[in-house]
């Protein structure tokens, strides 16, 4: 995790500015890719991002976290809903902190070190699991007190909840694959 101070401002920035720009690319690749998979808007059985949302904050802290909040802001504002100011915040703040907060719970009940260099399949499994139902639940919460039409429902959280797991679940395959690849090939 990254923390401010006047030496690492750079760091910092670079953390926040990584994290929005990635964030942002692979939610319209996914939004490319599985656009047959897509439940409802916002709700998909298989959501990529979820995975890169939960290594981004829990690589980069709080920067991830504001990064990720403000191309998902930007995200919902440009298409989804457009104009609604404050729906659009909300979803934001949620897509950027709900990860950071299930970093927190997680470094402080699962006993994650800060540089994740104790990670292993059991915590791992339970990073993706708390994650994906805070992320759910504080979404479908939001939406449904913003009065999204069928938002909040059992079955828009259910279908979330597969989604981030699956989604994350998928994105530690890829990557776990192209490591394992480019070091077959003594690229890495």
């Amino acid at each position: 995790m990254i923390k401010l101070n006047k030496k690492n401002i750079p760091e910092w920035v670079a953390g926040l500015v990584i994290s929005a720009v990635v964030y942002g690319a692979l939610f319209y690749g996914n939004s490319w890719l599985t656009t047959d998979l897509t439940y409802s808007a916002e709700v998909s059985w298989i959501y990529l991002p979820a995975g890169l949302r939960l290594f981004l904050t829990l690589i980069f802290g709080l920067p991830g976290a504001i990064g990720i909040a403000l191309a998902s802001f930007l995200i919902s504002y440009f298409s989804e809903f457009p104009y609604d100011l404050t729906t659009c915040i909300g979803i934001g703040l949620i897509s950027g902190f709900a990860p950071y907060l299930a970093r927190f719970f997680i470094l402080t009940n699962v006993r994650l070190g800060p540089d994740l260099g104790n990670l292993s399949l059991p915590k791992l499994v339970a990073c993706v699991l708390i994650y994906a139902l805070l992320s759910s639940g504080l979404h479908q919460l939001w939406f449904a007190v913003r009065g999204l039409a069928e938002a909040g429902t059992v079955n828009h959280f259910l279908v979330m909840f597969i989604g981030d797991v699956a989604g994350t679940l998928l994105l530690i395959a890829v990557v776990k694959y192209g490591l394992d690849l480019l070091r077959s090939r003594k690229i890495f």
